[in-house]
């Protein structure tokens, strides 16, 4: 979900008339996706937040910063040394693509100025960040060789090519007519395919949103529209036209009735009947609030440890498959000792090292049945035998050791899964810090964990029930023991899935019992920011805290309980969306 290039002819607009003749004081990259820039403005500082997110790559004024790595990453060293103290000249778009152009004027040596420029591709997935001077690529925040692109390749040194163009009329230039005409030049396609393929910079919302304006279904074919129906169409795109010029833009998403945002655009919308309307008073404000509704802020090491938990997990289940295996094998023991014992019944009757199988009555049958018992014929008759007792013998003990394995094994997985949903709940660099010190302290993880001085401690999550009762969630292991041993009270209520990881939830009853209503949403949360989020009917036990005990030496997080009673609830979205929309930390 990103705005298509028709809607950023308004934003950068908006984004030239802020920041035009701004200082860049500051630059910061607080992920992998993202770049900050601090810009000073005469009695103001401005932050430009420039994201390459797949899921929503945007460049848009921020209010607030995010929090930086302790080191920043190589792109941002270039620069913070290429254009930091550099003022902004100008901020363009190439045609009505999806990229803009920032052009930065620097001083060089001997006070001449260099103007440098910063094109921001907002592609989805090839969305970019490419710093240029003279037309001469000097750094990308992706680069892209010959290996990855056939295309078109980005890296230092090369010249910088923009990404293909495509034959289509711009809306702010070209007359109705030509676009019309445009539109009716293929009878057989749909009415917002041949939008698309005709108005440059359109994507989906666009189109729908001009067709629905002309009063017609999005999918009419073109050859069964009439005179009339041009006419409505070449209105409907004249408003369109005048809804994103200079100072006209009301900038609008809509969302379904569980706040997923289904469209956004610079101008209103009306085509999905039914769907929530949000209005902004400016482009920026609408692409923050959707950046929050879509997560993509992702703090820094965040995917590197998901990528090393998931590695740990696929490495712990298919460990876990094998023990199973042989644990089936050695639950067959039994086979190795009838065999063995009908060996020394009948070993009279053969000859050493002369059969690869013999067959003899089962002296275990009742009803005369055979057994057919293979033979190493390197070995006489009694040494098969007793290779079969020294298996069986063998099978045997290992019984207790895999059932010990496996249940080492699966509390492995379930403390994995543990960090897994940590990781997805974590949201500042504080809480990433302290699962970076559970992996590190876990031996999965060879590093030692970076802390700034000016962290802030992280903290659990915290909402208020209807009444007003505080429901405290930790978001990770660390915080789940201090949450339950350290800040619950003896006689407050604590939940947590039954059999499933997941978050300690406190619900602060102080010993009164609480209402149902409450009750039932501290379990919903439990339940949310569990592993089984996504189901219904889930098991939530619990208990007053005084009855949660840490067994000396268990991992963390791991508690063990008493005095439970269990309670099955199905997340309801609506309800969790409007909770989570709180100020949820401490």
């Amino acid at each position: 979900m990103s705005f298509d290039g028709f809607s950023m002819h308004p934003l950068v607009q908006e984004l030239r008339n802020a920041l035009q003749g701004g200082r860049i004081d500051k630059i910061n990259q607080p992920n992998r996706h993202s770049i900050i820039l601090s810009i000073r403005q005469p009695g103001q500082n401005r932050l430009l937040h420039i994201s390459t997110n797949p899921q929503n790559p945007s460049a848009h004024l921020m209010e607030k910063s995010v929090e930086n790595p302790p080191e920043p990453p190589v792109f941002c060293m270039v620069l913070r040394k290429q254009i930091e103290t550099g003022r902004i000249a100008d901020i363009r778009q190439h045609g009505l693509d999806r990229l803009i152009l920032i052009d930065i004027d620097t001083l060089s040596a001997g006070g001449k100025i260099l103007t440098k420029t910063l094109a921001i591709e907002l592609m989805g997935k090839y969305s970019n960040i490419i710093l240029l001077q003279d037309g001469m690529i000097t750094d990308a925040l992706k680069k892209i060789g010959e290996n990855s692109s056939r295309v078109r390749t980005v890296l230092p040194g090369q010249a910088y090519v923009f990404p293909p163009g495509q034959a289509k009329l711009n809306l702010f230039t070209a007359p109705l007519e030509s676009i019309l005409e445009r539109i009716q030049s293929d009878p057989g396609k749909k009415l917002s395919k041949a939008i698309l393929d005709a108005c440059m910079g359109f994507g989906p919302v666009s189109a729908r949103e001009a067709a629905f304006s002309a009063g017609l279904p999005d999918n009419i074919p073109v050859s069964r529209l009439e005179e009339a129906d041009f006419h409505s169409l070449a209105d409907a795109l004249d408003e369109l036209r005048r809804s994103c010029q200079s100072g006209n833009s009301a900038p609008m998403i809509l969302a379904d009735e569980n706040g997923k945002l289904l469209a956004m655009a610079a101008f209103p919308l009306h085509y999905l009947a039914g769907a929530r309307t949000l209005s902004f008073p400016c482009i920026s404000a609408l692409l923050e609030h959707a950046g929050k509704m879509l997560g993509s802020y992702v703090p820094p090491d965040r995917e590197r440890f998901m990528k090393l938990v998931k590695n740990e997990l696929n490495r712990a289940r298919g460990k876990l498959e094998k023990i199973h295996g042989e644990l089936t094998e050695a639950e067959n023991a039994e086979e190795y000792r009838i065999r063995a014992d009908n060996l020394m019944t009948y070993q009279y009757k053969f000859h050493d090292h002369k059969d690869a199988e013999i067959t003899v009555p089962d002296i275990y049958s009742t009803d005369g049945a055979l057994i057919s018992i293979d033979m190493d014929r390197r070995l006489t008759i009694v040494q098969n035998m007793q290779a079969y007792y020294k298996k069986y013998d063998k099978l045997k003990r290992a019984q207790e050791l895999l059932k010990k394995q496996i249940a080492k094994n699966e509390e492995e997985i379930s403390y994995l899964e543990s960090i897994e949903s940590s990781l997805l709940a974590s949201s500042s660099l504080a809480e990433i810090n302290e699962i970076q010190m559970e992996l590190v302290s876990g031996g999965y993880l060879r590093e030692r964990a970076r802390k700034k001085n000016n962290d802030k401690p992280s903290r659990p999550f915290l909402f208020h029930a209807p009444d007003r009762t505080e429901i405290l969630v930790g978001k990770n292991n660390l915080q789940n023991d201090k949450l339950t041993f350290r800040t619950a009270n003896p006689n407050d209520l604590w939940l947590h899935t039954k059999d499933i990881p997941g978050s300690h939830v406190i619900l602060r009853s102080g010993g009164s019992a609480p209402s149902e209503d409450t009750l039932l949403l501290a379990a919903r949360l439990a339940a949310h920011f569990s592993k089984a989020r996504s189901s219904s009917k889930i098991p939530v036990d619990y208990t007053e805290c005084r009855f949660v005990k840490k067994p000396s030496g268990s991992r963390p997080g791991f508690v063990i309980f008493t005095n439970q009673k269990t309670l099955y609830v199905t997340p309801e979205e609506k309800e969790i969306a409007a909770i989570l929309l709180q100020d949820g930390d401490m």
